[in-house]
């Protein structure tokens, strides 16, 4: 299908929802964009001990089995501060991001994270400890709404779309190149990622705090040192479990009939079977 120029077709979810900003959620946000580590160890100093949404991009790949390419974008966000580090620029890794990073003070929040806490380790040799995925913690707080496997990963749109009523704009920017001097499209973006993962896990722990017993933060939440993944206090290794989780009735199981799958209460070929009927009513009718 194609449009005019001014004629610009929105997702389905955008029509419905408005689009998240980080801006407009906190207006008072102080907003940093990052190129000097120097700059960087100082306003890490200021963040907050807490919950930080946490979030990384880096350049996709645009040739078939090329090499994922290395981290480019560290993104931290607190209520009133975005922080987009831009590693990929800067002449060394921060000393206070290594500290945040590994600090049990800060909360890293984020959502499917895992990949990402191993990929800091693979490409830089992070550490990230105290990580809460939301998508586990709103399948721990709110199991009556998601059902299905508990490691099912909720998408962070839809997390939006459900505890805040907005969504988020994805779009070209997605896919574009983290490895250059950000634009403001892209600046956006990042921001949002990050800020809206604070958003989402504020609500959330408004919620678990409502609960009796209280849903136990081991079930979504753990550290990453090394590489590999353990508890949030980091004493045994963690995989993502909740025991008391519902995942609701399995599926229905799908009809394997004869006849490649077919449902085998149905003729395989109803043509050729209405003709060997007739055929045999034919002769059960005939004089002997």
């Amino acid at each position: 299908m194609s449009t005019s120029k001014n004629a610009i077709t929105k997702p389905k979810d955008q029509e419905t929802h408005p689009l998240y900003s980080w801006n407009t959620i906190s207006p008072s946000c102080r907003f940093s964009y990052i190129t000097d580590p120097e700059i960087a160890n100082w306003l890490l100093s200021t963040l907050p001990h807490g919950p930080v949404g946490f979030d990384l991009e880096w350049k996709p790949c645009y040739v078939k089995d090329q090499p994922e390419n290395r981290v480019a974008l560290i993104q931290l966000a607190a209520a009133d501060c975005v922080l987009l580090l831009h590693i990929h620029r800067m002449r060394y890794i921060p000393y206070k991001l290594r500290e945040v990073l590994n600090g049990s003070q800060w909360i890293k929040v984020g959502v499917n994270i895992q990949y990402d806490c191993k990929k800091l380790h693979k490409d830089l040799k992070l550490h990230v400890r105290n990580c809460v995925d939301l998508s586990l913690m709103a399948r721990s707080v709110d199991n009556a709404r998601w059902k299905g496997r508990y490691t099912n990963p909720i998408g962070l749109a839809r997390l939006l779309q459900t505890y805040h009523g907005t969504t988020l704009s994805k779009g070209k920017v997605q896919r574009s190149n983290w490895e250059i001097s950000l634009s403001f499209a892209q600046q956006n973006y990042a921001a949002n990622d990050a800020h809206s993962a604070y958003t989402i896990y504020v609500r959330l722990q408004e919620m678990a705090q409502t609960m009796i017993p209280s849903p136990h933060p081991d079930w979504y939440s753990f550290s990453c040192v090394g590489g590999d993944l353990y508890d949030r206090l980091s004493r045994f290794a963690w995989t993502p479990t909740n025991p008391n989780y519902d995942p609701g009735p399995p599926p229905p199981p799908k009809d394997k009939g004869l006849n490649n799958g077919q449902d085998s209460s149905e003729p395989a070929n109803p043509v050729l079977t209405s003709a060997v009927a007739a055929a045999s009513l034919a002769e059960s009718s005939m004089t002997p």
